[in-house]
């Protein structure tokens, strides 16, 4: 019998079955009738610079070859609960459908060219033989730091190395209209001029294989490396991730649940969900409502909520289009009997497409400016603005990071958004806007405190469009109007939480607060009815982060100052005074065909 020829698969976050590119072609070369591989070993490496991986440790005593995955600006664990589940969920997922197709998942810690160089090392001493080591391109620093590590490691063995595209985007990377990244426009409305109709620009989509080359012999494929272990149920991989973060993450006084409230984001990870909450959308009518309601504030539907999903790839932005295109001509029985099935493109499909591309453009802008990604000064390379630091000794600057993670700056708005996050891993993305704009532009504290504590917590962290909208809203990127663009938080809570509901839900104090105005800003509550309240003694009441002015002149109407009435730099509130989110930015097409830039952050749509 000759000796098995083994593909290693590196999966990062390609992590589906379905519309996979490399799986895709492992299918079909196994279907030749002398195929170049014998046995595939898909391996997930879960990564120690971004995800701690010391709750892996095979004994108590053992200790960790690698530094903590801590974030460099506030020291936050770069990996938090929410994501460390939702990731779990994932890649167990994964494993599972493998197995249905007769292969299988084999996961490691570590670094990935650690885990790379022994693996090789130890098939070295067995019959099988690597041919092929195959991974998706990704970007980022570390992921480009990955890739070039592994092709090294590989090709000194004289073992071939491919990169293959990242096919989970609504346009692939061959159609781009671009000659280099250095090409792209600084200006997302000219990017989306460049590819749109966008109905007809995605590729089709992949079918999902039937079957797949089997894994290497067990007694041949080497185990994890000393001193970590690997779990052998999803259960207690999840209690891995989560062993090492410290119960609060280092808060003094961390938000608690209140009574009543229920999260936004009740998701699971993994491919499966991902599908099954493609199919509720267009079933539910939430896709052609999307437009009318994706600056919500409650509930699951507001938003598509898909971009846990599209950030580790187990769905793919040309399936979510698909499904669109397939209720929007009434080919399948999908969305039967829902507004909007078999009438073609409508408004709320528009905007999620648009959306869909957003993505792609900060993926693109990540491509195109590398590390200034993570730097304070941004693509811009902007040092003009003195920021507050987290690593200052200044007692000032310590009180509004501490606050602010902690959700009691005094601004409702804020305050909700942030307990919401550290209790469920999410928060809607007008409340993203209005909060990043709050620590960056209300505070003056660096941007990236806001982008690495949304990096912990946020279960659907996608590095360019977290880090790419921090410094949109920060000033420092791509947004043509930069530190022009303020949002009054105040004045958003008016147009988007009218009745002061959603702050109600996450700011518990505030439930015997009527009025809006108090809700909205509880300082303004009279000191002689604080103690009755249950008001008095709380730091955003007695010592607000931030006394933004604002007057109601109207339902829905006011003015006031865009930094806050004690800094004397108006501005209105967002969007130039129209409190609309980012006004300007797609508006360009006189045919009214441009949108205002609503979208951010984890905008999947």
């Amino acid at each position: 019998m000759s000796a098995p020829r083994i593909l290693i698969y590196l999966l990062r976050r390609d992590l589906r079955l379905a519309d996979n590119p490399i799986f895709h072609e492992v299918s079909r070369l196994a279907k030749q009738s002398q195929p170049p591989f014998t046995h595939l070993l898909p391996l997930y490496v879960f990564p120690a610079q971004q995800v701690e991986v010391s709750g892996f440790l095979s004994s108590p005593d053992a200790k960790s070859p690698y530094p903590q995955a801590r974030s460099q600006a506030g020291g936050f664990w770069r990996c938090g609960p929410h994501r460390a589940t939702f990731l779990a969920e994932t890649v167990w997922d994964l494993k599972t459908s493998l197995d249905g197709v007769g292969s299988g998942l084999e996961l490691r810690v570590g670094m990935l060219g650690d885990v790379v160089r022994d693996l090789l090392a130890a098939f070295k001493k067995t019959d099988g033989q690597v041919v092929e080591v195959w991974m998706t391109n990704e970007e980022g620093v570390e992921e480009k730091r990955e890739e070039r590590d592994v092709r090294r490691l590989v090709e000194a063995e004289h073992i071939k190395f491919k990169l293959w595209v990242d096919e989970k985007y609504l346009i692939d990377d061959r159609d781009v209209p671009l000659k280099s990244p250095k090409d792209l426009p600084d200006v997302f409305t000219s990017y989306r001029k460049m590819v749109e109709p966008l109905r007809d620009a995605p590729r089709a989509t992949l079918p999902k294989p039937s079957t797949l080359i089997p894994l290497p012999p067990s007694s041949m494929t080497p185990t994890q490396s000393s001193p970590f272990t690997i779990p052998s149920n999803l259960d207690d991989l999840v209690t891995a991730l989560h062993k090492p973060l410290e119960k609060d993450l280092g808060l003094k006084n961390p938000p608690t649940q209140p009574k009543g409230t229920e999260s936004a984001h009740p998701f699971h990870g993994g491919e499966s969900a991902g599908h099954e909450r493609i199919r509720h959308l267009v079933t539910s009518g939430s896709m052609t409502g999307y437009k009318d309601s994706r600056n919500g504030l409650l509930g699951e539907d507001f938003s598509t909520k898909l971009s846990a999903w599209l950030a580790l790839g187990c769905v793919t932005a040309r399936q979510v289009h698909q499904s669109l295109v397939e209720f929007e001509d009434g080919t399948t029985s999908l969305g039967k009997g829902v507004t909007g099935y078999g009438k073609g493109e409508n408004k709320g499909t528009t905007a999620v497409r648009f959306e869909l591309l957003w993505r792609d453009y900060m993926r693109l802008c990540t491509r195109k400016f590398g590390p200034r990604l993570f730097r304070v000064s941004g693509f811009r390379d902007d040092h003009s603005v003195s920021w507050s630091y987290a690593s200052d000794k200044n007692p000032v600057t310590q009180e509004k990071i501490r606050r602010f993670l902690e959700g009691t700056t005094g601004t409702g708005l804020i305050d909700a958004s942030q307990r919401e996050l550290y209790l469920t891993g999410y928060t809607s993305n007008r409340a993203r806007q209005n909060v990043a704009s709050f620590l960056a532009k209300h505070l003056g504290v660096d941007w990236r405190v806001g982008a690495e504590w949304y990096e912990c917590l946020l279960a659907d962290y996608d590095v360019s469009s977290n880090w790419g909208n921090w410094q949109y809203v920060a000033g420092v990127g791509n947004d043509p109007r930069g530190e022009g663009r303020v949002f009054n938080p105040v004045k958003q809570a008016y147009d988007y939480d009218p009745q002061g509901e959603y702050v109600k839900a996450w700011v518990d104090e505030a439930r015997a607060l009527g009025e809006v105005g108090e809700i909205f800003q509880p300082w303004t509550v009279p000191p002689d009815r604080r103690q009755e309240l249950g008001l008095a003694g709380r730091e955003g009441v007695e010592r607000p982060l931030k006394r933004i002015e604002f007057h109601v002149k109207g339902p829905g109407r006011g003015r006031g100052g865009g930094r806050g009435g004690d800094s004397g730099r108006g501005g209105g509130g967002s969007g130039g005074g129209r409190g609309r989110g980012f006004a300007g930015r797609g508006r360009g097409n006189s045919d009214g065909r441009g949108q205002r830039r609503r979208g951010l952050m984890e905008k999947g749509a």
